[in-house]
């Protein structure tokens, strides 16, 4: 997971809002062989992105991905061929996609950045990763964001219980 956020980082252009990262990285984890993903609807919708349209547009124009013709899922071609070396596997890159869809939907953060953030700062803080210290700046960078705008996204995470403040 850290090694995709990074990537897209990379690969995303500065101001990308933290809404279209969500839906960079859950089409990143979830495309097949052929770079192509189908995101049910409800999975699009569990990442509480408004508007959604808007984010899909930002990835659009970033050449990151172009539209399929809808089924009854969003479909896009992934266009950054980078993506497809990547690792772990397939398998594995869907359970990780499960694993961000689901704690950011536990975490109850209300905004797209929150839960970006908290995804980021969970799998750089994870046990037996640097003891829990996250990388402020590779935060910073994945989530779009100036460095001095994290210390506040931290407090409201330590607030809400999504971390702890030890």
């Amino acid at each position: 997971m850290r090694e995709m956020l990074n990537y897209l980082a990379t690969a995303l252009p500065e101001e990308t809002s933290a809404g279209a990262r969500m839906l960079a990285l859950q089409c990143a984890l979830r495309m097949n062989n052929s770079a192509q993903v189908r995101l049910p609807h409800g999975v699009v919708r569990s990442l509480r992105i408004e508007p959604a349209r808007d984010s899909w547009r930002e990835l659009i124009e970033a050449g990151l991905l172009r539209p399929l013709p809808p089924d009854r899922a969003v479909a896009v071609q992934m266009l950054d061929a980078g993506l497809l070396t990547q690792y772990p596997a397939r398998p594995d890159r869907l359970r990780a996609a499960d694993w961000a869809l689901r704690g950011t939907c536990l975490a109850r953060t209300s905004t797209p950045l929150l839960q970006l953030a908290a995804l980021s700062f969970v799998v750089r803080t994870a046990r037996g990763s640097n003891h829990g210290v996250a990388e402020m700046d590779l935060v910073a960078r994945e989530c779009g964001v100036p460095a001095a705008v994290l210390p506040p996204l931290l407090e409201q995470l330590v607030i809400a219980g999504v971390l702890s403040g030890r």
